[in-house]
């Protein structure tokens, strides 16, 4: 299966296009781009920490957020949860900037609305230290409780206002930088989806540095330079990571053998595939495999 970068959303009821997802280690509740899964969207969201602790990595920058804190990311932002605790839960509404404009070309979405989705505003860090926050940030638990609750009479007019007044407080206390600012940002993303999605499209083949680079139309050093200011590793550091884990979606659902699977995920040779899963999970490809197996049986006694 070869996953995309770009997510589109699908909402329970597109008429009323807005979700909350719940995501823990294990899963995500509707079923969603999840934890430790690099991807962007064209919603705006907003992502509360409801247990535990974690860590996003946002356009190369790290944010560790605490329970009861919470973040924002702009539409086309590539973005990832890179750790989170063992218990830890956390839940993010999706919405299209849209619901904020009330209507195509309306005074709000001329004067509040675009300017800031369309700016070089990528994320906003919403840790609970100032006043505003707390207000912000209690509207966020609160949203979480209306769509935990059965939905009663008129639920999405209360969603509808509650993220306005949201959007409000946000602009209220937020600028954004220049125009230049803005369009390096963007190139900077689109360059960087490109050559990730090209990974993501021929992981399974021989691809080179220059290749990679060639999509993006940079030179080998600049591609590299990309890579490790926004996802902090090589192109190739990259490569190998989605390899191993398009493998543990094989080793969990096929019944293919270990060498069939290396050859799947782009690996020539067995022996490096084996030490090369062996030095991201701590386990042998086989082990991974069994240690599954046991678990399932263990959670349907």
């Amino acid at each position: 299966m070869k996953k995309q970068l770009h997510e589109t959303i699908q909402y329970p009821d597109e008429r009323f296009p807005y979700i909350m997802y719940t995501h823990s280690i294990r899963e995500s509740i509707p079923r969603g781009r999840g934890f430790n899964d690099l991807h962007w969207h064209e919603d705006l969201q907003f992502t509360l920490v409801t247990r535990g602790k974690l860590t996003i990595q946002i356009n190369g920058i790290n944010y560790d957020l605490l329970e009861g804190q919470a973040i924002f990311i702009n539409k086309g932002v590539l973005h990832i949860v890179t750790h989170l605790t063992s218990d830890g839960q956390y839940v993010s509404f999706n919405f299209p900037e849209k619901l904020l404009a009330f209507y195509s070309n309306s005074a709000m979405e001329k004067s509040h609305v675009l300017p800031f989705t369309n700016s070089s505003l990528l994320s906003v860090e919403i840790p609970g230290n100032e006043a505003w926050h707390n207000e912000f940030l209690q509207i966020l638990w609160k949203l979480k409780k209306k769509f935990d609750s059965p939905k009663k009479w008129g639920w999405q007019y209360e969603i509808s206002i509650d993220t306005v007044q949201l959007w409000l407080i946000f602009i209220s206390h937020i600028s954004v930088s220049s125009e230049e600012s803005s369009k390096h940002n963007k190139l900077q993303q689109e360059r960087m989806q490109l050559m990730l999605s090209y990974i993501h499209q021929h992981y399974t083949s021989t691809i080179t540095l220059k290749e990679i680079a060639d999509v993006a139309h940079l030179s080998i050093s600049e591609c590299t330079r990309s890579f490790k200011k926004s996802i902090h590793m090589t192109p190739y550091t990259y490569l190998v990571e989605y390899r191993i884990k398009r493998s543990c979606e094989l080793l969990e659902s096929t019944q293919y053998t270990i060498t069939e699977i290396a050859q799947k995920v782009g690996f020539n040779h067995v022996n490096h595939f084996i030490q090369s899963f062996k030095k991201h999970h701590q386990m042998t490809p086989k082990e991974y495999r069994n240690n599954k197996t046991h678990n399932d049986i263990e959670k349907s006694r």
